[in-house]
């Protein structure tokens, strides 16, 4: 107390340098979209968004992720305008693998004020990812690694998981991963885009150099389309989403401050 008295002004000082300081610490999230909305792809679920998510939330944006029913790309498109029903103000909506396609066609959406595609589909009006993929064959696409259920579902073969989606995880993890895949219908690869949003709404696109899920190729080709921000990470797996999470969550970041 005694100090207070003697030195007010300092203390005046301190105090508005502390504010100050605060408020910058939060200052990106203030001036952009706080709110991240994160959609997987096939044959895994939400879980592997967890790196970026931590990222997200320790810098004060508030990220809630899809879980895809992965049964029909109808069903996929209302689990995600559902999950953007919840939020509070506008979002940026992510979207990984084939949840490009997802995010394609939910992110018409008024709430969805930007969308970015990590090693994604991007589909125009009336084009299917698979018929997409055709553009640009992917190495996964050229195997045997898809296997199919007697009743429709697709899955990757455990001893091929790692090779061809997830090759820059630890072997213990793909390991994990490919036996705990969730199955997709195949007929989801083919569905439909309506209105493909990004051609109303920004877009930034990530592609990982040694993608063998997708090709690089073609997920250079859709961000030409449409005119998409793109970055590219070097030596990176279709599974970037999980082995580099800092290089997805600074190009959401950068998303997420842009638009104003």
């Amino acid at each position: 107390m005694k100090i207070l008295k003697q030195f007010p002004q300092a203390f005046c000082i301190m105090a508005v340098l502390a504010l100050t300081g605060c408020a910058a610490m939060g200052q990106n999230v203030a001036r952009g979209v706080r709110n991240i909305v994160l959609v997987h792809g096939a044959w895994v679920d939400g879980s592997g968004w967890r790196g970026g998510y931590e990222i997200l939330t320790k810098e004060g944006y508030k990220v809630t992720i899809v879980q895809l029913p992965l049964t029909s790309f109808a069903d996929d498109v209302a689990a995600t305008k559902r999950i953007l029903a919840l939020q509070d103000g506008p979002c940026i909506l992510v979207g990984h693998s084939y949840g490009g396609s997802v995010i394609t066609e939910a992110g018409t959406d008024p709430t969805v004020a930007g969308l970015v595609y990590i090693a994604a589909h991007m589909p125009d009006s009336g084009e299917s990812e698979s018929a997409d993929g055709k553009r640009f064959p992917s190495e996964l696409s050229k195997s045997n690694a898809i296997k199919k259920t007697p009743d429709g579902f697709d899955y990757l073969d455990p001893a091929q998981f790692r090779e061809y989606f997830a090759a820059d995880l630890s072997v213990e993890q793909a390991a994990f991963e490919a036996h705990s895949q969730v199955l997709i219908a195949d007929e989801n690869f083919k569905g439909t885009i309506t209105t493909p949003a990004w051609k109303s709404k920004p877009s930034w696109m990530l592609v990982p150099t040694k993608d063998r899920t997708i090709n690089p190729d073609l997920e250079r080709w859709y961000a030409a389309r449409a005119n998409s921000k793109k970055v590219e990470v070097a030596g990176a797996s279709h599974s970037v989403y999980i082995s580099r999470p800092r290089e997805v969550a600074a190009l959401i970041k950068e998303a997420a401050t842009s638009i104003r």
